[in-house]
């Protein structure tokens, strides 16, 4: 029996390395194309800039379930595993504390629980995410 199981778990593991599928920490971040909103320019807002915006939700959305939904849950739903992100205030202090985090990421004893996107998305795009995220209903 025992034999039986170490084979099945090789056989696992391997079919799973084969079709590329791996744990969430092994993505790496996307890029969001942002077409279709006003640039921001370099000097970053201090608050959401696309609040109810129909274009920035729809490309927030992309950006989100490419970025946010294997941690976040899909449809802005948390699981558990990380923050459930429609609780932040709709707010001056709520924006801030989004831009903190979603710039910076966050450590925890040394360890990576959320990848740094600055660089990797540009303003534009975190903001249309914060709309995305803002637009979800909180039930």
């Amino acid at each position: 029996m025992r034999n039986i199981t170490i084979i099945a778990c090789t056989a696992l593991a391997t079919a799973i390395f084969a079709t590329g599928v791996m744990a969430h920490g092994d993505m790496a971040p996307q890029p969001i194309d942002t077409t279709g909103l006003e640039p921001l320019g370099e000097e970053w807002r201090a608050t959401n800039p696309y609040r109810g915006n129909p274009k920035a939700i729809e490309i927030g959305a992309r950006g989100y379930n490419s970025n946010c939904a294997r941690c976040h849950g899909l449809d802005v739903k948390s699981g558990g595993m990380a923050p459930d992100l429609r609780m932040l205030e709709s707010s001056d202090e709520g924006d801030a504390w989004f831009l903190m985090r979603i710039r910076s990421g966050a450590k925890r004893d040394d360890r990576v629980k959320m990848p740094p996107f600055e660089g990797i998305l540009s303003q534009e795009a975190m903001w249309a995410i914060r709309s995305y995220i803002e637009s979800q209903p909180k039930d």
